[in-house]
């Protein structure tokens, strides 16, 4: 069939104005996949500049137009396939969705390189422990277990010389006198509790005659010889170890090497002297300089750990006193009136002699009526006699006695019943 010479420029014509625009297009598409890949290789900015943006967006419209008009089987210009696109959207949205997924990872990768620059090192730096620290922990378990030790050996030292022993037989044994008793054994604990020592231990022990003092260093005497041994303990009577026909000098001589040899003996074996010093009264002036030159602080180790007691009738009459003055109350009984003994007998002792300042002062008060009888009873049991109770009392109403208000206080304590049991 021939086709007319007038149709054939119509339908070049035709040919020509579609191939025009498709060249374009595919012209775009090809310069659009060249900077596509060439993206792919070179960093571009995270940011596209809103001009390239909007050059995108018309440019897509354009293509859009153009296929719907002339082309609808072209697969690669079909509609489908460019709304899948995220460059090409009207949705700014999406755009900035992917503008902030790709800044997101990459500082999320960026964080990871500098957290963790080298693969084997993902894990925290090991802390390092002070040495500070060490050494305080061992120091608190050095002085932990220096105070455990003290409290043992404290422990050891109070239970060999059973001092709970000594307090009961005093109890038993010394009548009239708690308060005296409790002060001697509180102040023998504190010291006997350990073997380092900045002083002696002086004790005094004061009062009138036959209430009880010589009979305390008896006990405290055989006491201190069954828990250690005879040659740590010393009993002096000044009346017999330095009679008045004796030059005071050469007493001296002989007490201070005494002390002297015994303190050294006691501290190789650790052990802790016993001076029991009765009639202290009666010392010439000469033993009394002697005797404070062994209570002064600073010496060797070996004369600090020793315990001297001095038994003496000095401070008697004030006491006596006191006794009668209170006998209403009962401040006898109590530690305060031992406080108030204390200080009243105190100027006098060391108006006598410096070295009592050195010394702790235990009065010893009146004996009532009833602890005489009682007294009686234990001589009497001593000697194997039958304690008769009515015939004690007619003993003990043969002393004489302080009379005040409802109370007898007897005037030589206990001093004679060991003459009237010795009659029977």
């Amino acid at each position: 069939e021939e086709v007319p010479d007038a149709v054939i420029p119509a339908a070049s014509k035709k040919i020509t104005s579609i191939s025009s625009p498709l060249r374009a297009i595919v012209r775009l598409r090809r310069r659009y996949r060249g900077l596509k890949k060439s993206r792919l290789h070179l960093e571009l900015p995270r940011e596209k500049p809103a001009e390239f943006v909007h050059t995108r967006l018309l440019q897509r419209q354009l293509s859009l137009s153009r296929t719907s008009l002339y082309s609808p089987s072209m697969s690669f210009f079909n509609q489908s396939g460019f709304e899948s696109s995220q460059y090409f959207t009207f949705d700014t949205s999406v755009e900035h969705y992917s503008v902030k997924k790709c800044r997101r990872k990459k500082s999320r990768r960026k964080s990871r390189m500098v957290l963790y620059p080298d693969k084997t090192k993902k894990y925290l730096p090991a802390e390092e422990k002070s040495k500070a620290k060490r050494c305080l922990l061992l120091l608190i378990a050095i002085i932990f277990f220096q105070i455990l030790n003290a409290i043992e050996n404290l422990d050891d030292n109070l239970q060999k010389y059973d001092l709970d022993g000594l307090e009961k037989t005093m109890q038993r044994e010394v009548f009239g006198q708690k308060v005296a008793v409790e002060g001697i054994v509180e102040l023998l604990k504190d010291y006997l509790a350990t073997h380092i020592h900045n002083k002696p231990l002086v004790i005094s022990l004061n009062g009138p005659t036959g209430v009880g003092k010589s009979h305390v260093g008896w006990v405290l005497a055989k006491h201190f010889r069954s828990v250690m041994d005879n040659d740590f303990v010393l009993q002096y009577f000044v009346m017999h170890h330095c009679p008045s026909g004796v030059a005071p000098l050469s007493c001296e001589i002989d007490l201070a090497k005494k002390i002297s040899d015994m303190v050294t003996r006691a501290e190789i074996e650790e052990k802790t002297p016993l001076f029991i010093l009765d009639e202290v009264e009666l010392m010439s002036p000469v033993l009394l300089d002697t005797l404070s030159r062994f209570f002064e602080p600073n010496q060797t180790n070996e004369f600090l750990n020793a315990i001297y007691i001095l038994i003496s009738n000095l401070g008697g009459a004030e006491i006596t006193k006191f006794v009668i003055q209170n006998a209403s109350t009962e401040l006898l009984q109590q530690q305060r009136g031992a406080e108030e003994l204390q200080s009243i007998i105190q100027p006098v002792l060391v108006g006598v002699h410096p070295l009592w300042k050195a010394a702790d002062i235990i009065p010893f008060v009146l004996l009532e009526k009833s602890h005489v009888i009682d007294c009686f009873l234990e001589q009497m049991r001593r000697e194997g006699l039958y304690p008769d109770q009515k015939h004690i009392e007619n003993l003990a109403n043969q002393l004489s006695y302080y009379t005040t208000g409802d109370k007898q206080y007897s005037r030589m304590g206990c001093k004679q019943v060991v003459a009237k049991v010795n009659l029977l």
